[in-house]
């Protein structure tokens, strides 16, 4: 391919949907998919864009643009988190919700796809602002959602307090109590344990098992690109699951650090939550954010935002695996790079999907109104990823395709049997 071409097919790929669906049209031509399948596999069954009029603690008010799309429901009810990001778009949220699609498919867990957002900087809402503002999303969308419907869950920049004010605002709506319609809450109003560090658990759970298969050493050098959430998680997890490791490198907002000698992953979260950022850590050295994705490491956690990882930079990385806990990391050029260079990557709708898999166990659990112990939720994770990251890995070897590809082609393979069994196509 010339520059000139690879120059116009990663402009392209910037748009996520555009990703997701050539990300699936791969899928499609392997599994030989019948026309109409693909058709209705590749878009939205259904998706809502609407506006939101929010009054301001200053009086004035404020509309605000929101959006929810409901994949494919024909494994069971749409599932999936709700953003709030000042540069949220319909198209992200429909990647989002394909990807959802895929990850509830992936771990084999009766859920559809689905996904929410919201385009404003909750950094500069005061939170009787946010309260107001997620009250008035509820109150459009609640008569299309239901545990046994749609199921939110927070994501970027919502937390289980907006969840709890959502949950509220769907009852106040409805007359009802209906825990389940909403996961990620606190646990006083139906939360489930564990689903805080669920997603970097389940990242973590499928590092653990890659290292089993390539022989890379679990205990080896490791960096972590976003140091929210799941990034603080993955690198408390990382020492504790894997029996060590040498944090070399973390980045968030404030920008991206190297110490050679390694970081202390606990010393980190508690910088972090005094100062807001890992700005000014003693010992650290400042560095690029390209720099830290090109460092030479076992193992690299982009935990961050979709496309850091691109045709223009993917033969500078050096890491021998990639476990993707953001959506979307990877764009579908450095896919082929990466696969060429060796590196084995787990995709992010297996890698991430810890989260929703415990958002779901959370929905059973407000479901029959009974809450597991800790324990049992980290039995019962453990064992779907361990489950789920053996069938893609097994697709992977029996084709000869790269991790991704292999995992969309155990979740299409499934959902289009649904699609099937149900008579659509």
């Amino acid at each position: 391919m010339s520059n000139s071409a690879e120059s116009t097919a990663e402009s392209s790929s910037a748009n996520p949907f555009k990703i997701a669906q050539r990300q699936f049209d791969q899928a499609a031509e392997m599994l030989e998919l019948e026309p109409a399948m693909r058709d209705l596999l590749r878009w939205p069954r259904r998706e809502y864009k609407f506006t939101i009029p929010v009054k301001m603690d200053n009086g004035d008010s404020r509309v605000f643009h929101g959006y929810r799309v409901q994949y494919n429901d024909a494994c069971g009810p749409t599932k999936g988190g709700l953003r709030w990001h000042p540069e949220e778009t319909l198209d992200t949220v429909r990647a989002l919700a394909a990807w959802m699609t895929w990850k509830t498919s992936v771990m084999e867990i009766p859920l559809g796809g689905g996904k929410g957002g919201v385009t404003c900087n909750p950094k500069e809402l005061s939170e009787g602002e946010q309260e107001r503002l997620a009250r008035g999303w509820m109150r459009v969308m609640a008569r299309q959602l239901g545990g046994d419907r749609d199921v939110p869950a927070p994501d970027v920049y919502t937390n289980p307090k907006i969840m709890a004010w959502m949950m509220d605002e769907y009852e106040v709506v409805t007359g009802r109590s209906h825990p389940a319609v909403i996961t990620g809450k606190p646990l006083v109003v139906g939360g489930s344990l564990g689903r805080e560090d669920a997603t970097a658990r389940g990242g973590v759970l499928c590092v653990r098992e890659a290292c089993q298969r390539t022989g890379i050493d679990p205990s080896g050098s490791y960096a972590i690109q976003g140091f929210g959430n799941a990034g603080q998680f993955a690198a408390l997890l990382h020492r504790e699951l894997l029996g060590g490791g040498k944090l070399l490198a973390v980045s968030d907002t404030s920008g991206a650090f190297y110490n050679p000698d390694g970081f202390d992953p606990e010393e980190l979260v508690e910088h972090k939550r005094r100062r807001g950022g890992l700005s000014g850590m003693s010992g650290a050295r400042e560095i690029s954010a390209g720099e830290l994705l090109a460092l030479e490491v076992d193992i690299l956690y982009p935990a961050a935002m979709e496309s850091v990882i691109t045709g223009a930079n993917a033969g500078e990385v050096r890491a021998r695996m990639i476990c993707e806990l953001a959506n979307g990391p990877t764009t579908p050029e450095a896919d082929e790079i990466l696969e060429a260079k060796g590196v084995h990557v787990i995709p992010d709708f297996l890698a991430n999907a810890g989260g929703v898999t415990v958002s779901y166990f959370e929905q059973v659990q407000g479901t029959y109104n009974y809450f597991w112990p800790l324990e049992k939720v980290h039995r019962e994770l453990e064992a779907h990823m361990v489950n789920a990251y053996a069938s893609v890995y097994r697709m992977h070897e029996e084709q000869k395709v790269h991790m991704r590809l292999a995992a969309y082609l155990v979740a299409v393979t499934r959902v289009a049997e649904a699609v099937r069994v149900r008579g659509w196509v």
